[in-house]
């Protein structure tokens, strides 16, 4: 069926979990979410921020339907926390892992166990937050859906310099965990089809979307009029919420799916198709092996 993100289907009833929920594309994955009547928990490291952006969301909804966890990706401390709250929750019907480390400087950082900042964040805690979520998201037969970026088409996937170690800049460390992001979104959902189960894991890309060409939203993004000029190669973040809500929402997505603007980096969602490294069953199971080694948690599905 043809899909309209502009008209999105009744949510009543249902809820979605977004990682960095108060800022960005994720707040208006979130917002889109609750204007379509979905209760949506907002995960985030600030509890201001994520006060703000309830205030926002219910003033530009009207619904009141929105809650909070406190979660910090660099610290697989709270990420643990998180997991643990997630887990009392009535139900999930989605776990929208959007929240990262864009910027992670021009100098080399770390997160509170030692991982640069990028990977650290974007990869590895998003990878401790579902193997810890894993029993409660196989309950409620969830969807994981992680966030993808257009740089693992600019750059190669450094598997044997996964933290950069060797080789630091501040755009190598950000593919890395983007194709890190990719290769284990894939190969999640490989060993939940071959363990049978009903959770689905499709990933999504937000394509070129800026802070700056967004709809104002206060405490949350101030647009500047100009960028509308720049609508053929860019979008608002609004739009580039757009392939996560599809992946999260659409009854007609499936597992293993990959979605995001129609045109490159701007347009409708629609499916595309990943780099051939992270799709590579062999390269996935290397990174899943490090992951949980890293991590120190041992990821099982089933």
């Amino acid at each position: 069926m043809p899909w309209n993100p502009e008209q999105l289907p009744d949510l009543g009833g249902r809820t979605y979990a977004v990682t960095g929920g108060s800022a960005g594309i994720g707040y208006f994955i979130s917002e889109q979410l609750t204007g379509a009547g979905a209760h949506v928990i907002l995960l985030g490291r600030s509890p201001e921020r994520l006060a703000a952006a309830v205030e926002t969301i219910k003033r530009h909804t009207g619904s009141g339907e929105v809650s909070t966890i406190r979660l910090d990706l660099a610290d697989l401390d709270s990420v643990r926390e998180a997991a643990g709250e997630l887990g009392t929750r009535d139900r999930v019907d989605a776990l929208i892992e959007n929240a990262g480390s864009t910027s992670p400087g021009r100098t080399r950082h770390t997160t509170k166990q030692g991982f640069e900042l990028a990977v650290g964040t974007n990869h590895l805690g998003h990878f401790a937050l579902t193997a810890l979520a894993m029993p409660a998201l196989t309950t409620w037969h969830a969807r994981i859906v992680p966030m993808g970026s257009l740089i693992t088409r600019l750059a190669p996937f450094a598997l044997d310099d996964l933290l950069t170690e060797r080789k630091y800049s501040q755009s190598r460390a950000y593919a890395n965990s983007k194709h890190a992001v990719q290769s284990f979104g894939f190969e999640l959902d490989r060993r939940l089809r071959a363990a049978g189960s009903k959770v689905e894991c499709i990933l999504a890309h937000p394509g070129f979307s800026l802070d700056r060409a967004s709809p104002r939203r206060e405490h949350i993004t101030e647009p500047k009029a100009w960028l509308r000029l720049a609508a053929p190669v860019t979008q608002g973040k609004d739009r580039g919420a757009w392939p996560a809500v599809r992946a999260a929402v659409d009854p007609g997505a499936r597992g293993g799916q990959f979605y995001g603007p129609a045109r490159g980096g701007v347009g409708e969602p629609v499916l595309k198709t990943a780099v051939e490294a992270d799709r590579d069953p062999a390269i996935a199971a290397k990174l899943w092996t490090r992951s949980e080694e890293l991590t120190g948690i041992e990821f099982t599905v089933g």
